[in-house]
This record gives structure tokens, sequence and C-alpha cells, in this order.
């Protein structure tokens, strides 16, 4: 077995998908390897009239525009620590277009958090990190952050 040169993080800006970054950086600088992040932005196939947000070509390219300084503020602060290679903004569903672009890197491991959701939360929800486990071509690693103890 080879260690990772190419590692994919998929990120959605929750401190859960941060700390899975952190985790991969760090991951990264010790396999000398190239870590890739990836952001996907989704849209309602439907529009969504009970929240109020009407999705019109500003909105969107607003959301866009607003999603790619994020996700290369993320990639910035993390330079020094870690190769940064590709950071991508894509649309679609998250579940494909991680798979996607995980065999476009040739990624060897892909790097994700869970939010550990259960129950009719997981039903209604799905899980991202779940299906890409399932479907991709190359290792998932997973990491579940606890949440902050109540004490």
């Amino acid at each position: 077995m080879t260690l990772p040169k190419n590692i994919l993080v998929p990120v959605d800006f929750s401190e859960a998908s941060e700390a899975a970054l952190d985790y991969a950086v760090v991951l990264a600088a010790r396999l000398d390897a190239k870590l890739h992040l990836l952001h996907v932005v989704t849209f309602p196939v439907l529009g969504v009239p009970e929240a109020g947000i009407t999705l019109t070509p500003s909105v969107i390219e607003d959301l866009m525009t607003e999603s790619q300084s994020a996700l290369q503020k993320l990639a910035d602060a993390r330079r020094n620590s870690a190769k940064i290679g590709e950071v991508m903004l894509r649309t679609g569903d998250p579940r494909e277009v991680i798979h996607w672009v995980a065999e476009e890197i040739s990624a060897d491991l892909i790097v994700m958090s869970t939010h550990g959701r259960r129950g009719i939360r997981r039903l209604l929800l799905g899980s991202v990190t779940e299906s890409v486990v399932r479907t991709a071509s190359c290792p998932v690693l997973t990491l579940r952050v606890p949440k902050p103890s109540s004490k």
C-alpha cells in the first residue's frame, strides 16, 4: 500500500468540516501530500417560497462569490502548514460532485467530517459522508467532532 499524495477535503464551512480540514492539513504535512479543497454549492431544484428566498441571477452570483472567497480564505490560512493544491468551487449534488472531483484529481484519500445525525434528522437530511464512503474509489477518513459538553 502506498501513502496518500493527493488528499481531497470537501468543506461546507461548518465547524466540523473546518476541524476535518485542520486534521487533513497535519496529515498532509506529515505525508508530504498535496491538499485539495472543495466546496459544493447546492441550489434548490424547486423554489422555496416559504423561506422567502428568490434565486435571481444576482443572488446566485453573490452566493458563488461569497463561497469562493470563504473557500480561498480557508486555503490561504493553511498555506504555511501544508501544500495546497486546487481550491475548487462546484455546483450540484455534493454526493456526486465529491465523487467526480476525487476521480478528476486522482485523490488517494478523502478526509471529511460527519455531523453524526441520527434518527429522523438523518432520514430527512441524508448523509453526504455516508454516500461518499459507499461510492468513493479511494479510502475515506471520516472525523466526527464531538459536541461541546454542557458542564
